[in-house]
């Protein structure tokens, strides 16, 4: 039995199909992802507020056709194992009573960090340090287990209303970190986060996350890409490796140089110039206390 046959056995499906309507009531505005719908539910018999991910099932077959001779493990199989305050739960998955797969999970209730960046509040702007360190550690988790997050970006990190706390959602795109998966070719993820190594057809690993992690936390605190592209197309991650980023002090003066330093060390070209953990960004700026000097 290998590694994947006896993780499944810890965390199988559902088996009863899910009759949505006899269980949940469903808020009518709907989220759409790029392979799923997600909506608010109500749980009718405790009152309890989830999320519920109901997959697309064309896209999804697209994507794990690509693993199909390697068994990679399911969203709600990765999300399940990692268990870390930072990370948004799943609690079960399975399929309904109409054959659609679907993912139960909390509910984050707030905005995304790409509606911040675009739009950011006093809240926002005063404790932005602190949610960086809670991203960073939920990520750090996602490493732990042995995973690649893959989709690393300010709109997969959901802050409490308040700004309490953040959490990272969707492992829709996640891989094992193991060489198989791991091989160039595969170019999923989010253009204007993608490593140089991801859109040149390289072989990966952890590290694609940590330089799309910088980048998420240099536009939270710059409220810019180091790039300063647009562009939300494949093209966009072209210039990854051929321009220099603007340096963040350009839009933060101020800005602490070692806050500055290790973001810009997460965004380097070439992965062995990275951090090579999350760890060692949250060391490098362990003794910075507020974000300017």
């Amino acid at each position: 039995m290998g590694l994947w046959d006896k993780f499944r056995k810890l965390f199988k499906p559902v088996q009863s199909a899910l009759d949505v309507s006899a269980r949940f009531r469903l808020e009518k505005h709907a989220f759409t992802g790029t392979m799923s719908r997600f909506h608010v539910a109500y749980e009718i018999s405790s009152g309890k507020r989830f999320g519920i991910k109901f997959l697309d099932a064309e896209k999804l077959e697209a994507f794990r056709s690509r693993f199909r001779t390697l068994q990679r493990p399911e969203e709600a199989e990765i999300g399940m194992r990692i268990d870390h305050a930072a990370v948004a739960k799943t609690y079960e998955f399975g399929k309904t009573t109409t054959g659609q797969e679907y993912i139960l999970m909390e509910y984050i209730d707030g905005p995304g960090v790409n509606t911040l960046i675009r739009e950011p509040t006093e809240t926002f702007l005063a404790r932005r340090l602190e949610l960086l360190r809670e991203m960073a550690a939920g990520l750090e988790a996602v490493h732990k287990a042995s995973f690649i997050h893959r989709d690393v970006c300010p709109r997969n990190f959901i802050c409490h209303h308040d700004m309490a706390f953040v959490k990272l959602i969707d492992f829709g795109l996640s891989l094992p970190n193991l060489p198989v998966f791991c091989q160039a070719g595969n170019r999923t993820g989010t253009p204007q986060y993608m490593a140089p190594e991801i859109i040149r057809r390289r072989a990966t690993d952890q590290r694609v996350d940590i330089f799309a992690f910088g980048i998420t936390a240099y536009r939270m605190l710059a409220l810019e890409h180091p790039w300063g592209t647009t562009d939300v197309t494949a093209f966009a991650a072209l210039s990854h490796d051929r321009e220099i980023p603007k340096d963040i002090l350009h839009y933060r003066p101020n800005l602490d140089q070692r806050l500055a330093r290790a973001i810009h060390k997460c965004i380097e070209v070439k992965p062995s110039h990275r951090f090579e953990n999350l760890k060692g960004f949250l060391s490098a700026i362990r003794e910075v206390k507020r974000e300017d000097a």
